[in-house]
């Protein structure tokens, strides 16, 4: 069923279950990680240890909402920036700056016969013209390596080229880039760049493209093809009572960022340096920028900089900011770039567009018996930062928080001549619940079955966990060991009242309203990737600094950040400065996607800090003569068991200084750093209800209320 949704109608009736925070990213798992107790023995925290944490408020106490982990806690980020306060790119300006401007491809396919530059350069104001020859030594721009190039060796020849070299593969493809001392002057010089193209046929649908008829690339246009598989799949569809399949195709989506792209790059002076503002993921970008300029990781320096949302689409490092890179290093001035809407639409990351033939094999009673999937993932035309990632997690979503005996997949990784794909919020989880649950519903439609009862019969309950099929995703084993879908399926459809739904739609529906009710049982993942770092200093003054591997993208990450410091360190949220995006402050940390933040960043934060309480604690034991199993630390104060003598963490830090911890061998003052790994990912699930109407045949609006 197509449509669209309206803007008139008030009367929405979504309700979503067990989800309550704003964010999927930083919120949903904050109780998650109080749950690891890991305790620091060191002044770099990263190995677990049996003794509980001293702090101020206990799992408890934080599981009943008296910490400041689970209160409601207003974002400290928001005053200054709806004051105006905020430092995004677009405020950033530095002296004797140029401006990018980029010449982007008309057609989705063709090889170039040449490019004329010659009148933009004549133009006033203009100082550079770059097309693809002037970058060609750099070759493409490197991969995330998340652990795929050696599944896949040949995966970096299917990245994306700083500017088009002979070929250009979809619309909006970087072709070259005018430098001027003026955004007007440089968009007016790019419109004077002359292209001359010989169309190419343009292969836009993945399963045709998965045919290699018409050849993107010198080894096919089929990257990576993933295939999971546990049970005997097989055999369980030869003798299945019931096998239902269909193809689902799911369409291109993309994010709207109130912010677009943009970076300001800037030479330091004297030194064969750069400084970077805009980019998202600091840490992950700075080894992607080193790379692809071929420097030194230490000479790409990421400073901080708000962004105006992420949503996935803008992660990673783009062809422009390389270009942006290579005239600064080149001419020795900052260059600065801002893209507009239009660029946005078709040069930033799209999402989603994959096509699904699945099949459910179900006994009499509608219970799952097994699942089989085979999907072609449209990628576009050159794999970004991402890499094949999202094909992987959609072959291991597919089977969801349901009981499948068996299970196999075959998912496609497709280039055509599209906008390349990235990720955008829950990528590969979105679309293998489409599919999924499209099919249950089939399923249930032709066994007779309520599609409540269906879902019902199959979801796991407590007694099926840890459930751990044999599966593996991104390189990790997966394990769904904590929850009751079932039960939480049952509590969902009472509080909503799912059945009343179904009643009063089925009384519009007699009296001629075309009105119907839906539901979806999703799973999601969390935790993903590698590892993240803090740093926690407590200042003589009182204030607390974190720093933070984590990027800022919106999702109110230096709120929670706050929250949990302060609830290990026994003060307040206020008294804590979070920091992030500058690795000279930080020089190793991962960045925020895929609903890691609080998660990865949040352990690292928590450990930090309570490998702050363990120095204290030996500190004060010297300060004060004592022995550190005589001490105790509470409400931000260490004391004596008899509570006869106490230090707070500021005097600690004051007293502790330089030339009095470098006597004995110490590092001065209260500043622990953190790393927190995952054993493994965690797989948060949830409940969705909707209503809807199809007016005029074609307007869907939600309908409804309670």
């Amino acid at each position: 069923m197509r449509g669209r949704v309206s803007t008139r109608s008030t009367r929405a009736r979504t309700s979503r279950f067990f989800s309550d925070n704003g964010c999927r990213i930083s919120q949903l798992f904050i109780q998650g990680i109080l749950s690891a107790a890991i305790w620091p023995d060191t002044e770099w925290v990263s190995s677990p240890n049996t003794l509980p944490p001293p702090t101020t408020a206990t799992p408890d106490q934080r599981a009943q909402g008296s910490g400041h982990v689970g209160s409601s806690t207003p974002r400290r980020e928001d005053r200054r920036l709806v004051q105006g306060q905020g430092a995004f790119v677009g405020n950033i300006d530095a002296p004797n700056q140029l401006w990018m401007r980029v010449v982007r491809s008309t057609v989705a396919h063709a090889t170039i016969e040449g490019i004329d530059v010659r009148d933009a350069e004549r133009m006033p104001g203009v100082v550079l013209v770059l097309t693809g020859d002037d970058v060609s030594e750099l070759g493409k721009i490197p991969l995330r390596n998340v652990g795929y190039h050696s599944v896949f060796p040949d995966i970096e020849d299917y990245s994306h080229p700083v500017l088009a070299v002979e070929k250009v593969h979809y619309v909006g493809q970087p072709v070259a880039a005018v430098f001027a001392d003026d955004p007007y002057r440089a968009e007016d010089a790019a419109e004077k760049v002359f292209v001359e193209y010989l169309e190419c046929p343009p292969v836009l649908d993945p399963v045709e493209a998965a045919e290699d008829t018409i050849l993107l690339h010198p080894l096919g246009n089929v990257p990576a093809t993933f295939d999971k598989k546990y049970g005997d799949v097989d055999r369980i569809f030869e003798e299945a009572p019931h096998v239902f399949r269909s193809e689902f195709q799911i369409g291109r989506q993309s994010g709207v960022p109130m912010e677009m792209r943009g970076c300001l790059v800037q030479p330091v002076r004297g030194h064969d340096e750069l400084e970077f503002w805009g980019v998202v993921h600091a840490h992950n970008s700075q080894r992607v920028l080193a790379a692809a300029l071929q420097m030194s990781l230490s000479s790409i320096h990421m400073r901080h900089t708000d962004f105006g949302g992420s949503f996935g689409v803008r992660g990673g490092v783009f062809p422009e900011y390389v270009a942006a890179a290579v005239a600064a290093r080149r001419l020795r001035r900052p260059v600065k770039w801002l893209e507009d809407r239009l660029e946005h639409m078709v040069s930033i990351s799209h999402a989603r567009e994959q096509v699904h033939r699945i099949e459910g094999a179900f006994d009499d009673k509608g219970r799952l018996l097994g699942l089989r999937d085979e999907v072609w993932h449209n990628h576009g035309a050159f794999l970004r930062q991402s890499e094949p990632l999202i094909s992987d997690i959609t072959a291991g979503m597919v089977v969801g928080p349901y009981r499948v005996p068996a299970y196999s997949a075959v998912v496609h990784a497709v280039t055509t001549n599209k906008t390349p794909l990235s990720a955008y919020r829950a990528p590969g989880r979105f679309e293998a619940t489409f599919a999924r649950e499209r099919l249950l519903d089939m399923a249930a439609n032709e066994l007779g079955l309520d599609p409540v009862d269906i879902r019902l019969k199959n979801v796991l309950t407590k007694a099926d966990l840890p459930w751990e099929p044999g599966l593996e995703m991104v390189s990790e084993a997966y394990r769904f060991d904590s929850g009751d879908v079932r039960d939480h399926l049952e509590k969902a459809l009472a509080a909503a009242d799912f059945d009343s739904w179904r009643t009063e739609a089925a009384e519009l529906r007699a009296a001629g309203r075309l009105v119907g009710n839906g539901l979806g049982v999703l799973m999601d993942k969390s935790g993903l990737g590698l590892y993240e770092t803090a740093v926690v200093n407590v200042d003589p003054t009182g204030r607390i600094r974190v720093l933070t591997g984590a990027s800022s993208v919106g999702q109110g990450i230096e709120t929670v950040i706050a929250q949990i410091v302060a609830d290990e360190l026994g003060s307040e949220p206020e008294e804590i400065d979070v920091f992030h995006g500058d690795t000279d402050q930080l020089p190793d940390g991962v960045g925020s996607w895929s609903s890691r933040s609080t998660v990865l960043a949040g352990g690292a934060a928590r450990d930090a800090a309570r490998g702050v309480i363990q120095k204290a604690l030996r500190v004060s034991a010297r300060l004060l003569g004592v022995g550190v199993e005589d001490l105790q630390f509470e409400g931000g104060r260490v004391h004596t068991v008899q509570n006869e003598r106490s230090l707070g963490l500021p005097e600690i830090a004051r007293l502790w200084d330089a030339p009095t911890a470098r006597r004995v061998g110490d590092e001065p003052g209260l500043r622990v750093s953190g790393i927190y790994r995952d054993e493994h990912m965690n797989y948060p699930y949830g409940i969705t209800f909707i209503q809807l109407e199809i007016v005029n045949g074609h307007e869907v609006l939600p309908v409804g209320g309670q």
